[in-house]
């Protein structure tokens, strides 16, 4: 049967569908425990919550469901160098968006204050925690802590945005690597190179990393229906991994006013830009975005970025200027039916039956 993988068996699920873990609290141990309890893999994209904050979501979604679920965090959590930025940086980067700003009646932020990594504070929260599985973007963790997630039966799952990543994650030993093409809504999780490198699609950066790594593929980006699972799987993945269709569903973490950009003609557009968080990340297009494309260097870096454009993200979502908003979501969104996870699991399971019963 088409269900029967390598993927479902490590894994221990019954069907090779894997939910894309949003961050951001776009997440729902609702969310999660749905996907899982209908046979899937529920992931919960933990990287901007803290240790307690993660010990309290596993405690919820282990109370909603028996079955195995993915926690996802980012390596590299960060890219500012000693914390901050100059104040000299800061200043071009207000000037920049001064206008916008201006637009929705706000003051310009002050200086977000000095960052630093939570990564290694989470990665014991989920030591103590014990997943069934553990998938990281932007990096690979180092092997102690790898060795440290064997020990506890942790199953490891990498991400790769090109052939060079899959490779390096293969080495390092990880159990499964989902290939992120390049259609993917949200954040592009390169780590080798600058993101603006990963260009390649989702069917053939699948194909790519098929041939040169042992470990199973799970294919990610654009897939939301039956055919899409059927061609990732003849072209050799063991798995596909859905993000935006699961995004637009009641039981994720997006708020309605996304859910509904997610199902309008807006949803046709997506682009690529750094301007909302510092790094590149595909959502559906916005003013902002398009007219300041070019000035990257202008931008705080991640995640400075985010925390100088929080304010006016609020601002514009209450004052209704969407066209000033970043919604994420895949290219794929224009074919989205569905606003319940059991109805889009339902969906995705019997079109793909249709397709192998041919």
């Amino acid at each position: 049967m088409w269900y029967d993988t390598r993927v479902t068996k490590l894994l221990g699920i019954q069907y090779p569908i894997l939910q894309g873990p949003f961050g951001g609290r776009l997440s729902t141990p609702e969310l999660v425990s749905t996907v899982s309890n209908a046979g899937g893999l529920g992931g919960y994209g933990a990287y901007t919550l803290s240790p307690k904050e993660i010990y309290k979501i596993d405690t919820q979604i282990r109370s909603l469901t028996n079955k195995p679920y993915n926690l996802n965090l980012w390596v590299s959590d960060t890219d500012v160098k000693e914390g901050t930025v100059t104040d000299e940086q800061f200043e071009r980067t207000k000037q920049l968006f001064k206008p916008y700003f201006d637009e929705a009646g706000l003051p310009l932020p002050v200086k977000p204050a000095p960052v630093e990594s939570r990564f290694e504070n989470q990665i014991q929260a989920l030591l103590d925690i014990r997943p069934s599985i553990f998938s990281f973007v932007f990096g690979i963790p180092s092997e102690d802590i790898l060795e440290e997630c064997r020990k506890r039966d942790i199953l490891l799952v990498g991400t790769a945005t090109t052939l060079d990543e899959a490779i390096c994650l293969e080495q390092a030993g990880v159990d499964m690597i989902i290939a992120s093409g390049f259609e993917s809504g949200g954040h592009r999780p390169s780590f080798l190179d600058k993101a603006e490198v990963s260009t390649t699609g989702t069917f053939v950066l699948v194909q790519l990393i098929r041939e040169k790594v042992k470990v199973p593929v799970i294919a990610a980006g654009g897939i939301a229906t039956g055919k899409g699972i059927v061609a990732a799987l003849a072209l050799g993945a063991d798995a596909v991994q859905i993000g935006t269709a699961f995004l637009a569903c009641q039981e994720s973490g997006a708020l309605p006013i996304h859910r509904k950009m997610l199902f309008s003609d807006a949803a046709k557009y997506t682009m690529l830009s750094r301007v909302f968080t510092g790094r590149l990340a595909r959502g559906i297009t916005t003013r902002i975005a398009s007219e300041l494309m070019g000035q990257e260097t202008e931008y705080l870096p991640f995640p400075l970025q985010t925390a100088f454009m929080s304010s006016l993200r609020n601002a514009t979502l209450e004052q209704q200027k969407h066209d000033m908003v970043l919604f994420w979501g895949g290219q794929i969104a224009p074919l989205l039916k569905y606003t319940k996870v059991v109805e889009l699991m339902y969906a995705l399971i019997e079109d793909t039956n249709v397709y192998f019963d041919l």
